[in-house]
């Protein structure tokens, strides 16, 4: 294989690429050995068939496949040897081919720009930790205490009234009869949580232990007995004990029960999920602040196919009209995020940084754990949605990218209390809602439309080099 590269306009360029006739017959020789065993012709043992009957019946068959082989081969060597990153799909057009013939094809590319990740080592943000006042600590872990259940048996002639806990057992009929699911054992209410049937807590107010009470009440519609849905039955109930609550003692025995080893060591952890709690945002905010750095940074080229393909998914849904109107704004803000997510793929690529499938699969976990009684609707959404999962895939990787990062950069630490972390925290999204409400506003303007997938076309043949498109930032 030879490999010329000509016509180098910024970057733009052509690879004209040679491979004798001697190299091609012999791709087709070796194809031509692996169909024989398979094939059966009347008249020819299997394996057996001689080339020239096998080139006069699949020779045309034959020498597709190999073209579209040597294709991808070739072009893929080609921009390897020449150290050429693609942006977006090469074009390819066929000079001279054919059976017995040499192959040659010019590749037309745009190359991704060299871009500089130096900077990034010292790059500059802020790092809040948030200094939590003991009062918070002993506020939240009063919070806790006041919805911890401690409830106390009361006197036998102590009334029960709402909030207490209640121990009935019970047996229920519908029109005289018992029924499935009918008898309950040491069953324990909270009045007026309503957690049991509509109507039946209300009716206890003012039991006794040991007193027997009739209890009636609708049964449900989701009741297991169909038949007996929204039919009202009567309980039994015959009371067990009432139970008042007591205010939880804030001590070493309520900090074990919490899982700390006392109460210095609850406060201790009560202060630092506190804290971990504005830790998040406060940290998404630093990772803005990076992003910024980063927009600041020069690239002095930015390939054109990558902007245009960029300014169809900000104008997508969007009338003609108003997607003209917009498309200056619309190309700068491609462009930075192109050069953003060309300085994070380089950064990744140099620093070796990989996305582990264990990884993607924690992070659809986490996604389970926000959505609860709709985890097999996420799970069906990924197995049926490669490009969901490889959307997936590069936040992951983007999110790896920026936290190492935050490790070589040089962060300005400030230690702020829990109001001034609000306070930053509010003005940010004040700041990030105003920018919704302004793609809303013109979204108001627009239609949706169905977005076409544009093909790649090829001269003369419709066979590509296998070369990817470079997104905003690889899906390593």
């Amino acid at each position: 294989m030879k490999v010329t590269v000509e016509n180098k306009k910024g970057l733009n360029k052509d690879l004209k690429i040679f491979i004798d006739k001697e190299t091609m017959n012999s791709y087709m020789d070796e194809k031509y050995e692996e169909i024989k065993s398979t094939v059966n012709l009347k008249g020819f043992r299997p394996g057996k068939v001689p080339k020239e009957i096998l080139k006069r019946q699949f020779g045309k068959a034959v020498f597709g496949e190999v073209l579209d082989k040597v294709l991808k081969e070739t072009s893929t060597k080609a921009l390897e040897e020449n150290k050429i990153k693609p942006a977006g799909q090469p074009k390819l057009d066929l000079k001279t081919y054919g059976e017995d013939k040499d192959l040659e094809y010019i590749l037309s590319v745009t190359e991704l720009p060299k871009v500089e990740i130096k900077s990034l080592e010292n790059i500059k943000f802020d790092e809040y930790t948030v200094k939590i006042d003991d009062s918070e600590t002993d506020k939240r872990i009063k919070e806790i205490a006041k919805n911890q259940p401690n409830f106390k048996e009361v006197s036998a002639d102590t009334k029960a009234k709402k909030g207490d806990l209640v121990s009935l057992d019970y047996k229920a009929t519908v029109d005289g009869k018992d029924f499935k699911g009918s008898e309950g054992k040491n069953t324990q209410l909270t009045l007026g949580k309503d957690l049991f049937l509509k109507g039946f807590d209300d009716q206890l107010i003012g039991v006794k232990k040991n007193d027997e009470k009739i209890v009636e009440a609708t049964l449900p519609e989701n009741f297991p007995e169909k038949e007996l849905v929204n039919k009202k039955a009567k309980f039994n109930c015959k009371i067990l004990s009432v139970k008042q609550s007591e205010e939880v003692k804030i001590d070493d025995d309520f900090a074990k029960n919490l899982g700390a080893k006392d109460l210095k060591d609850l406060k201790t952890l009560i202060s630092k999920q506190i804290n971990d709690e504005y830790k998040n945002s406060l940290d998404q905010l630093s990772k803005n602040q990076i992003l910024k750095e980063i927009e600041k940074i020069k690239v002095d080229e930015v390939p054109k196919n990558l902007v245009e393909e960029e300014v169809k998914i900000l104008s997508q849904g969007m009338q003609e009209e108003e997607a003209k109107k917009n498309k200056k704004n619309f190309e700068e803000k491609a462009k930075t995020r192109i050069k953003t997510g060309l300085i994070l793929n380089e950064f990744g690529e140099k620093n070796q940084i990989k996305v582990t499938e264990q990884e993607i699969q924690a992070e659809v976990q986490k996604q389970l754990r926000m959505m609860p009684g709709q985890e097999k609707m996420v799970m069906d959404f990924y197995q049926k949605n490669p490009s969901a999962l490889a959307s997936l895939r590069g936040t992951v990787y983007e999110e790896k990218i920026l936290n190492s990062i935050k490790e070589k950069g040089k962060p300005n630490k400030k230690e702020i209390s829990k109001e001034e972390a609000e306070k930053i925290l509010k003005e940010a999204h004040k700041h990030d809602h105003s920018h919704i409400e302004e793609k809303k506003e013109t979204k108001k303007k627009s239609h949706t439309t169905s977005a076409k997938e544009k093909k790649t076309t090829t001269k003369k043949a419709k066979s590509k080099p296998a070369a990817k498109k470079t997104k905003k930032v690889s899906k390593k």
